[in-house]
């Protein structure tokens, strides 16, 4: 009897743990959609910024106690290896002395919340769903291996600093505005170097400093016309490519003498 019973409490565990499985984890949901799923870059393109909008969908079994919300977004444009170089002065001349590689880091990366990071979540918490540009996993190769490094390694710093620069990198702790407790609204800067290719959008809606839920969209962008001709023949073509960029320096080059040319 002591084994029937054993093995009758093992399946009852087990049909509990499957449908604790299977049913919803949360009580609230998110609805999100952008203004543009589709961005076009011609030759005269000079950036824009789309809008993030969405709800939180709450039900009968949400919790009376998640009244406040914060919410963070995610923006990352397609990954490739990168690097940064040191230089140093010598003998009167810049040079680079040492330099570092980043693996398979995103091109393009924005974060935007409705308070600074620290007031959502704990520092524990910060880490774990990687809120804010320090948080971020960017994998570098250091000698013979592969792993992120401290927030303020010099190398890291300043690759953080230079993509920041260029509009690449940002991060916006009061971006997202929430028009109602329940409805939100953020923008997402493009700037004019903004990378073609598929971008994801990662929301995270917290309430007192728990993730409660998260959902996914995405956009692309895309070059068009002559543009998309040349990216597209470099990416797929590298002979027929040279041999267009050797054509159009001859023609560059014939037509500068014929504006120069002396009568």
């Amino acid at each position: 009897m002591s084994g029937r019973r054993l093995a009758t409490t093992a399946g009852l565990l087990f049909a509990l743990g499957a449908i604790a499985a299977t049913s919803p984890a949360h009580a609230e949901r998110l609805i999100v959609s952008v203004s543009n799923h589709r961005v076009t870059v011609t030759p005269n393109y000079s950036g824009e910024e789309l809008v993030l909008f969405g709800s939180v969908e709450r039900d009968a079994s949400t919790p009376v106690s998640h009244n406040n919300y914060d919410l963070v977004v995610t923006v990352m444009g397609p990954r490739a290896d990168m690097v940064t170089r040191r230089k140093e002065r010598r003998f009167g001349i810049w040079i680079n002395t040492d330099y570092r590689e980043f693996l398979q880091v995103p091109t393009y990366l924005a974060l935007f919340s409705n308070r600074p990071f620290d007031a959502i979540a704990s520092p524990e918490v910060e880490r774990r769903q990687q809120l804010g540009l320090t948080n971020v996993l960017l994998t570098q190769r250091v000698g013979t291996d592969y792993a992120d490094v401290v927030p303020n390694d010099a190398f890291r710093s300043a690759f953080v600093r230079l993509r920041s620069e260029q509009g690449l990198y940002r991060e916006e702790t009061s971006a997202v505005t929430f028009l109602t407790p329940t409805l939100f609204r953020t923008g997402i800067p493009l700037p004019a170097a903004v990378p073609i290719g598929t971008y994801t959008v990662e929301i995270k809606l917290f309430s007192e400093g728990a993730l409660i839920t998260r959902t996914e969209t995405a956009f692309d962008i895309v070059k068009v016309g002559f543009e998309q001709f040349v990216a597209t023949t470099a990416r797929q073509d590298g002979l027929l490519y040279g041999a267009f960029t050797a054509f159009m320096a001859l023609m560059t080059g014939w037509m500068a003498s014929i504006v120069f040319r002396k009568d």
